[in-house]
């Protein structure tokens, strides 16, 4: 037989959790005094029941406590108690099931709050515009603008865009500050892939685009924005207000920098190029194809990859300066949180690291300092005496202030390369074989610290996109696929194919400042532009 001791101590405990299951229902419905209970009577300076016919903890006899009343208590009393004990029940579910990880799955304990975020992402609504074709599958950027309509100045968001196929760069208004004008090219949303059957019943369709076209000299191969640009830049900072675009390039002439102003509000007049009087060529590099850029943090400066090199350009003076120099094309590059230092990713594999502070006198190609980088590599081959798989040293020479201590390797050509702004020393790389991987700068001899499986890719140059919460990483793959991951832990969320092309570049509205889980993101192919909205 169970001990009556331990029956007793049972009893209570679970008396006491019905207690606080009642007190926060009395809270949430206004109850102002204790619920009765048989056999129990509430002793509000203590701020609990005790049984009538045991001794109360504490008392100096059980003999003369043991059917001691219950003392008197003032409403006033009773409701401040009441009042403690709801916010600690509040409190205490809060950090059990938002903050703690209280949920048991596969054998181990998550968050509620992750796990929920999770199964969001993983259902998404995906929308696509018709009539975008080949105008977004090879830059993509989100940025806000201020537009003078007839009914006067209208805050509202911009899709800057450029394709592969033709040498059109795109303005795409979100929203229907079209509709105030006499604008005749819009693009209306149509679902495409529906899996949140919760929301089937009141689909929130996104806003419809209106479009405006400018002719560049060639093909558009990339549009960044400043880190530091956000919704106010426009009325603060007016280097930070500007986007930049770059061409690849043709045969007699070389890649071009152009600025695109931001800072002043945008004439929408009868829908035609809402940019093409703020568009301006800074700089160009002779015979040389600009593959990609990024902005400095507020934007005076521009660092472009080329097929000989990296070069700054000082968006004020358009004067450039090389970097460092290099045989292997620079396919995709990154500023630092500093500024000071830009992540460079080559076709051989190398992502470099490249200090841009030099010297005056060190700006001149010849006074760059050179490095023999050796490239990792497995030879297998069979010698006389049946040896095999040796190691092949192999090198590849660059100019500049390069860290070549902090060098490392991607398996294929380095595709695209993302630096997290909340997590400063972490940065994403990909490569043209489907690895994803995320790197610590401080410990980039040591590997990767995250890899993220599934993705496809033999030789496409794929943008991968992290949402502005950081929370979750997105890339397309040659097998037409659509993949998200879990930044942290590497879990992939969703994965389907929703489009017959490649989804090559991601972008995430700006401004959104994490408060959302799964912000939506747009999408950008030879097929056109996509949404995703979880």
């Amino acid at each position: 037989m169970p001990d009556t001791d331990c029956l007793h101590c049972l009893g209570l405990l679970l008396c006491s959790f019905e207690v606080l299951t009642d007190f926060y229902v009395s809270q949430q419905f206004g109850c102002l005094l204790p619920i009765d209970l048989p056999g129990f009577y509430y002793d509000a300076d203590k701020n609990r029941y005790f049984p009538l016919k045991s001794p109360i903890p504490g008392s100096s006899s059980a003999s003369t406590s043991a059917h001691k009343p219950p003392p008197k208590s003032t409403k006033k009393q009773v409701k401040d108690g009441q009042h403690e004990i709801a916010t600690k029940v509040v409190k205490m579910l809060h950090v059990r099931e938002l903050s703690g990880n209280s949920i048991i799955s596969n054998k181990k304990k998550v968050n509620f709050q992750e796990q929920y975020q999770n199964i969001q992402t993983s259902k998404p609504t995906i929308w696509k515009y018709k009539g975008t074709e080949r105008t977004a599958d090879a830059a993509l950027e989100h940025v806000h603008a201020s537009i003078q309509t007839p009914d006067g100045l209208v805050k509202s968001e911009l899709l800057l865009t450029g394709g592969l196929n033709n040498k059109i760069f795109c303005s795409y208004e979100v929203g229907c500050v079209g509709e105030h004008t006499n604008a005749r090219a819009h693009h209306m949303p149509d679902v495409v892939q529906h899996l949140n059957i919760e929301n089937q019943t009141s689909l929130n369709p996104p806003k419809p685009l209106w479009n405006a076209m400018t002719v560049m000299p060639s093909y558009v191969s990339c549009i960044k924005i400043p880190r530091s640009y956000h919704l106010q830049t426009t009325d603060a900072d007016s280097s930070a207000s500007r986007a930049i675009a770059t061409t690849l390039g043709i045969e007699t002439t070389g890649g071009s920098v152009f600025s695109v102003d931001l800072s002043e509000p945008l004439e929408y007049v009868d829908g035609i190029r809402i940019l093409g009087q703020k568009i301006h060529c800074i700089s160009s590099i002779s015979k040389s194809t600009i593959w990609t850029a990024d902005c400095s943090l507020n934007g005076n400066q521009t660092v472009i990859g080329t097929d000989s090199g990296a070069a700054l350009v000082h968006m004020e003076s358009g004067r450039k300066s090389w970097i460092f120099r290099s045989k292997s094309d620079v396919l995709s590059l990154q500023f630092d949180c500093s500024g000071n230092i830009v992540l460079c990713g080559l076709r051989n594999g190398a992502i470099l690291t490249v200090d841009t502070r030099q010297k005056p006198e060190d700006l001149r190609d010849r006074h760059l300092s050179k490095h023999q980088i050796p490239i990792p590599s497995l030879k297998t081959g069979q010698s006389s005496s049946g040896r095999n798989k040796k190691r092949e040293n192999k090198w590849f020479e660059v100019q500049g202030n390069v860290h070549h201590t902090r060098t490392m390797f991607m398996p294929s050509s380095v595709s695209c390369l993302v630096a997290l702004k909340l997590y400063d020393q972490y940065f994403l790389a990909s490569s043209m074989d489907g690895t994803v991987r995320l790197y610590d700068h401080r410990m980039t001899q040591r590997g990767a610290v995250q890899m993220y499986e599934g993705n496809s890719n033999s030789h496409t140059r794929i943008q991968m996109g992290v949402d502005p919460s950081e929370r979750f990483v997105m890339s397309g793959g040659e097998d037409f696929y659509l993949r998200v991951w879990r930044l942290k832990s590497g879990e992939m969320l969703y994965e389907d194919k929703f489009m017959n092309s490649v989804p090559s570049v991601v972008c995430w509205p700006r401004g959104d400042g994490g408060r959302s889980s799964f912000p939506g993101a747009w999408l950008g192919s030879r097929e056109g532009l996509f949404y995703v909205d979880a």
